[in-house]
């Protein structure tokens, strides 16, 4: 990329992001509101590990991303090979027979299964999903509370890393679980 795209992309970043109201609470956050909203400069993302950048979504420090606004998703725990995430399952994500679309229920086992991974990253490093399965258990439906949904670390190699997720309701009943299979890249060299 160059300096003059590096310069484009920091001065949207700066246009994009607004003043932030997350309640933090040690490496758990409850429900963000969703004011700090933007995209985190990718140079700045890989200059930490992967943990103390998840743990910089959950105090504030990094803007949440557009994604988590959209989708009422968010980051609310991280530890080393094992994040929470929490969702608000909507009318807004029905399908049409009435229940929560399929893809809701994907993108917040993907994330939680992705960042478990992330959370094992070393400064510079970066990571991309490369293979997901997922087993839908029960229908997710809107009106019965925060899901949440966990992701863990299962293997981390050079390469490759392996994570399971396991999506619960408020009552702690599971409605879906997976698997999922990460590529863990190294920094470029100029």
């Amino acid at each position: 990329m160059t300096a003059c795209a590096v310069s484009r992309v920091l001065r949207q970043l700066r246009n994009f992001n607004r003043k932030c109201n997350y309640t933090s609470q040690g490496n758990k956050m409850a429900r963000p509101d969703f004011e700090f909203v933007g995209v985190t400069a990718p140079q700045e993302a890989v200059s930490v590990s992967g943990l103390e950048f998840l743990r910089g979504l959950i105090a504030g420090r990094f803007p949440a991303p557009p994604f988590s606004k959209s989708t009422k998703i968010w980051l609310s725990s991280a530890d080393e090979g094992r994040v929470v995430f929490e969702g608000e399952p909507e009318e807004g994500f029905f399908n049409p027979l009435g229940t929560i679309h399929g893809g809701w229920t994907a993108a917040i086992l993907d994330s939680a299964m992705a960042c478990a991974v992330h959370s094992t990253l070393k400064p510079g490093q970066t990571y991309t999903t490369v293979e997901m399965k997922l087993n839908y258990v029960r229908a997710v439906m809107p009106g019965r509370g925060i899901v949440s949904c966990e992701g863990r670390l299962i293997h981390a190699g050079n390469r490759l890393a392996t994570s399971e997720g396991f999506l619960h309701d408020a009552s702690g009943k599971l409605l879906a679980h997976g698997t999922e299979t990460c590529m863990i890249l190294e920094p470029r060299l100029s």
